[in-house]
């Protein structure tokens, strides 16, 4: 996956130059670096980049270049990649299950920060990791509505053994932290006041002071027309309910976002291979692609349509089911999509806000999948305010 040295500047820019029979992703670091500081100049606390979201040199290196000074790494991979790129950068080790060769590449790498949500792997990080000046998260989990799906299901220990952890790391002499994830793509800001009125409960019934609350991921990015995220509303309701629910006690908060701040900062453009009978779109990107994780989290509907020379298709939309290019019959959208009507085969589809796991986790399946990434002034479509 190669990125070009031209900057384009906007997506249909490119297509008026070009007619790729491979899908396309348009990268953009002016728009990377302003999510990043909406979220050091909104956020009441640090902020720390999900590596995992869109582990590429170039957002990492961008997300520096705009003052990002952390990162939520999750494999020896990401810690050697931050190490790196970024030497002076704090790197929470926040994958709760680590093996011990795994812990003891982290110790090595100067890490200093880990996530634990049960008895077995404390006592392993007890066992392997020099406890002062090291801080140890524990990461507890509530039932929560609001989300794409719950993070709950894998990670996170029940408030009652939050306590028992709590209690324990501190008797093993480390910093004692609490940490949680509310849901991926989670739309409303009452599950983050769940969170932290339960945390300030947890510190209270163990007499312990919490060092740092980290709020998690889960901020949204902007994947539906209709859905807006309300993301400076978010942070204000988690300053808020923290003074709130700690009073005096107040720790110092921490976030771990990726998607919300590296996917608007990312377009696709597919192809149309065929439309069929005027009712499926086969497309040459699916779920083994750049689109993998839209089966888990749902569609985007932010699309735009061009024919030749970038024309854009302005008629009325027609829903269509959406296939990708594998022989796989899972290989689909898990929803219609509103499409022009009088979109044609050979026109180009643009995804817009896909910045979040989609380098990462694409896939050659069945011979597909060969993306080439280009950089992008705007991801805005000039010729869409021409026709509005």
């Amino acid at each position: 996956m190669g990125l070009s040295n031209n900057i384009w500047a906007s997506p249909a820019d490119y297509l008026r130059n070009h007619a790729p029979e491979h899908p396309v992703l348009f990268f953009s670091p002016e728009i990377l670096q302003a999510n990043a500081h909406r979220f050091l100049s909104g956020f009441p606390g640090f902020v720390t980049y999900a590596v995992k979201a869109n582990p590429d040199e170039a957002v990492l290196q961008n997300l520096v270049n705009a003052g990002i000074c952390g990162f939520d790494v999750a494999s020896p991979v990401e810690i050697d990649t931050i190490a790196r790129l970024a030497p002076h950068a704090a790197m929470h080790y926040n994958n709760p299950v680590r093996s011990r060769s795994e812990i003891k590449h982290a110790v090595k790498a100067g890490v200093k920060s880990y996530s634990v949500d049960s008895r077995s792997e404390l006592e392993k990080l007890g066992e392997l990791v020099p406890s002062e000046g090291v801080e140890i998260a524990v990461r507890f989990k509530l039932p929560v509505d609001g989300a794409a799906y719950n993070f709950g299901a894998k990670f996170g220990a029940t408030v009652d053994l939050a306590r028992d952890l709590v209690m324990r790391a501190q008797a093993l002499g480390f910093t004692v932290s609490l940490t949680f994830h509310p849901g991926t793509q989670c739309t409303d800001p009452a599950a983050w006041a769940s969170y932290i009125h339960a945390a300030a409960g947890i510190g209270r019934d163990t007499g312990v002071r919490i060092n740092r609350l980290n709020v998690g991921g889960g901020f949204p990015s902007h994947r539906l027309n209709d859905v807006i995220p309300q993301l400076d509303a978010t942070f204000a309701l988690i300053d808020r309910v923290t003074d709130e629910a700690f009073g005096a006690d107040r720790p110092a908060l921490v976030c771990e976002p990726g998607r919300a701040l590296v996917a608007e900062s990312y377009a696709l453009a597919t192809r149309v291979r065929a439309i069929r009978d005027d009712a499926h779109v086969f497309i040459n990107d699916g779920i083994y692609g750049a689109l993998s994780e839209l089966h888990l989290v749902g569609v985007i509907d932010r699309i735009d349509a061009f024919g030749p020379e970038a024309q854009l298709r302005t008629g009325d939309p027609v829903l269509r089911t959406v296939f990708g290019p594998t022989c796989d019959s899972t290989d689909k959208l898990p929803s219609e999509i509103g499409f022009p009507c009088d979109m044609q085969e050979e026109d180009h589809v643009i995804f817009y806000g896909v910045g979040a796991y989609s380098v990462a986790t694409a896939t050659r399946f069945n011979g597909f999948g060969n993306l080439t990434v280009e950089i992008v002034q705007s991801q805005t479509c000039a010729l869409r305010a021409l026709a509005a």
